[in-house]
């Protein structure tokens, strides 16, 4: 039986070549390489580099000086990451329904929650960008200037994504973190990494990404200098040389990812459109297709099974953060508190999109979807 994995990344000779630079001491700091060429890349002023996206969420968070108390607003409809770094803090996530359409925050629910929760302690609004199809954000600055809060973006699936023609990262947020490495438990290699345009963030994040260590230097190969002071509290979030190698070599192709996966959209679009009891995706502004999320109006479950026992691997996203038993039980949440998400979590599927898989086994995947749909009542 022919099998499809779900995300199956694109590994090649650049990826091998940096990695043995590093193995082999070659060279400049790949870390710093990265960072350079990530700001480049995106147009931002700071990137900071950390071992993994739910790192940089974290020292986003330090950069921002959360406390105890204080209340960051994001989508009910995200990974479990960005609600667990705040709540790292002793902070609280405040949920807000998703639009039902793009599956990100539904603006009318983020005003109403913005209204109910004016208070000193309110300190941000967190913006996932699901799928890769970029949220309102005019609409987000607007909230949030008029209530005085920080954006920060969960731009994990956005890389490379726009708004308005403008790179995700700059179009006006304080802090947006990203990630390399996506869609796989056991990653080949992990990163994350932070960007911003405010110098004073990004400089309380390099200091807190190592330990709060503040010395005459560290040298080429990594060692601390003779004498240092720590200043704060700080982690140990910083990336290493071969996940930066590794980094900088998918960075060269993401341009060459987001083509390839809209290509395969659109086979899916043409394939799928009038497919019975599968809805396509609405796109309603730039979309790279991270994901491909359809919806399945019955028995979302039994479908998956189906496409599985035909070799086809899918996945949800997302679990809605409420049916979650800490954030349920922790906030008393009721299933029904944000309808639109829990009606799309009945719904939705991910589909495989990647840059290798071919267009002989998307089109194998929708005859499959196809033919489960034909038989269903």
């Amino acid at each position: 039986m022919k099998e499809i994995p779900f995300y199956k990344p694109l590994i090649g000779e650049i990826e091998k070549k940096l990695i043995n630079e590093v193995l082999n001491m070659e060279e400049s700091s790949k870390v710093e390489e990265l960072e350079e060429k990530f700001s480049k890349y995106i147009g931002c002023n700071h990137s900071v580099s950390t071992f993994n996206g739910t790192a940089a969420m974290h020292l986003a968070m330090c950069a921002l000086d959360l406390k105890r108390g204080d209340k960051i607003i994001c989508s009910v409809n995200s990974f479990p990451s960005v609600a667990e770094v705040v709540r790292h803090f002793d902070a609280e996530p405040i949920f807000v329904d998703i639009d039902k359409d793009d599956f990100n925050m539904d603006m009318n629910a983020l005003e109403s929650v913005l209204n109910k929760s004016q208070h000193k302690k309110l300190k941000g609004i967190f913006v996932s960008h699901v799928a890769g199809q970029a949220a309102n954000m005019d609409k987000i600055y607007e909230l949030a200037s008029e209530h005085d809060v920080k954006v920060i973006e969960d731009a994990s699936q956005a890389l490379g994504g726009t708004y308005n023609g403008k790179k995700i990262g700059t179009t006006g947020s304080d802090i947006t973190c990203f990630r390399f490495s996506p869609q796989m438990r056991n990653a080949i290699a992990s990163g994350g990494i932070m960007t911003t345009n405010n110098p004073e963030l990004d400089e309380r994040a390099r200091l807190l990404r190592n330990h709060a260590i503040v010395s005459d230097g560290w040298d080429r190969y990594g060692n601390l200098g003779y004498v240092y002071d720590v200043v704060d509290i700080g982690m140990k979030y910083d990336m290493n040389e071969l996940n930066a190698a590794f980094a900088i070599a998918q960075l060269s192709k993401n341009e060459q990812f987001i083509k390839r996966r809209q290509q395969i959209a659109n086979i899916y679009n043409r394939e799928l459109d009038n497919c019975p009891h599968v809805s396509i995706p609405l796109k309603k502004s730039d979309h790279i297709y991270n994901q491909y999320i359809i919806k399945i109006d019955k028995n979302r479950d039994g479908f998956a099974k189906e496409l599985r026992n035909s070799g086809i691997y899918t996945a949800l996203h997302f679990i809605p953060l409420h049916l979650l038993s800490y954030y349920k039980n922790k906030y008393s949440l009721r299933v029904n508190d944000f309808p639109n998400a829990l009606n799309n979590y009945q719904q939705i599927l991910s589909l495989p999109i990647y840059c290798g898989l071919e267009d002989s086994e998307v089109e194998y995947i929708c005859k499959k979807i196809k033919e489960i749909a034909s038989h269903r009542v």
